[in-house]
C-alpha cells in the first residue's frame, strides 16, 4: 500500500509555536477552539466573561499536557477590557499575536422588531459586531505576515434567523460583510474568514431553542444530528492554520447540510 505524504496524515500545520487569542473561550464552542488550537501547538490566551471554571480548567489541562495558556476575564464590548486582553497576551507569550478567534456573541433575547427597544438592538450589535471590530483593531498592530483572523457569523446571517432573531441575524450578516471587506483590506499578509454554524449542541440552544424545534431541525439535515462544539473547532483550527493558506474572505457553512450556499 502506498503511504500518503506527511502533509496529508500529520496534525494541522503551521500552528506550533503560534500565539492565539480566543474570545469567549470559556465554554462550548469557544472552549473547544481553545483546546484544538492548543493541541496543534499554539499558546492560547483565553478570554471569558463569566465562564471562569471552563476557562481555568482549560488552562490547567493545557499546562498539564505541556502547553501554554492563560485565562483573562473581560467584557469584549469594553475597549479597556479588550486592550487588557491583548496586553496580557503579549506579556505572557511575547511580542506578537498570530491568530484571533472571536467567538464572543449571542442572541441575548428573542424579540420582534415591534417588541424591542433601540437599546436591545444596539447591545446585540455591540456584542456581535462591534466587539469583533474592537478585537481586530487591538490585535492588528501585533499581527504580521501569516496572521489569521477567524470570526463567528451564523446561519442566521444567511437566512434571517428564527422568530425574534432579526437583530441577531443582522449583526451576524454584518460580520459576514466585515469578513469579505477585511480580507481585501488586510491581504496578502493576514487572512480573514468566518464560520456560519447552524444547529450546534450548545448552551445557546439550551436557552433559546425548544427541544422539539432542535429535534426537527436535526432530523431535517442530511446528517440527521446536531453539530458539536468539536465539529466547529475542527473547522476553526483549519482556517487558522497554514493548511488554509489560500482561503480568505470566506464565510463557511457548518450546519450538517441544512442550508447550502
Amino acid at each position: 500500500m502506498t503511504e500518503l505524504p506527511a502533509q496529508l496524515t500529520g496534525p494541522i500545520r503551521g500552528l506550533a509555536g503560534k500565539v492565539a487569542i480566543v474570545s469567549g473561550g470559556g465554554r462550548d464552542i469557544g472552549r473547544a477552539c481553545v483546546m484544538k488550537l492548543a493541541e496543534a501547538g499554539a499558546a492560547v490566551a483565553i478570554n471569558y466573561h463569566s465562564s471562569s471554571s471552563g476557562a481555568e480548567s482549560a488552562v490547567a489541562e493545557i499546562q498539564a499536557a505541556g502547553g501554554k495558556a492563560i485565562a483573562v476575564q473581560g467584557d469584549m464590548t469594553s475597549e479597556a477590557d479588550v486592550g487588557r486582553l491583548v496586553s496580557e497576551t503579549l506579556s505572557a507569550f511575547g511580542d506578537r499575536i498570530d491568530v484571533l478567534v472571536h467567538v464572543t456573541g449571542g442572541l441575548v433575547a428573542r424579540k420582534s422588531m415591534a417588541e424591542m427597544d433601540i437599546d436591545h438592538w444596539q447591545y446585540v450589535m455591540d456584542l456581535n459586531t462591534t466587539s469583533f471590530a474592537r478585537a481586530i483593531k487591538s490585535v492588528l498592530p501585533h499581527m504580521s505576515k501569516g496572521g489569521a483572523i477567524v470570526g463567528f457569523a451564523s446561519q442566521a446571517g444567511r437566512d434571517g434567523g428564527g422568530p425574534g432573531a432579526v437583530a441577531y441575524a443582522a449583526s451576524k450578516g454584518a460580520v459576514m460583510t466585515m469578513t469579505r471587506g477585511l480580507a481585501k483590506e488586510l491581504g496578502p499578509d493576514i487572512r480573514v474568514n468566518s464560520v456560519c454554524p447552524g444547529m450546534i449542541d450548545t448552551d445557546f440552544h439550551n436557552v433559546f431553542t425548544k427541544s422539539e424545534v432542535r429535534s426537527n431541525v436535526a432530523n431535517a439535515t442530511p446528517l440527521k444530528r446536531e453539530g458539536t462544539s468539536e465539529d466547529v473547532a475542527n473547522l476553526v483550527a483549519y482556517l487558522a492554520s497554514d493548511d488554509a493558506a489560500f482561503i480568505t474572505g470566506a464565510n463557511i457553512d457548518i450546519n450538517g447540510g441544512l442550508l447550502f450556499s
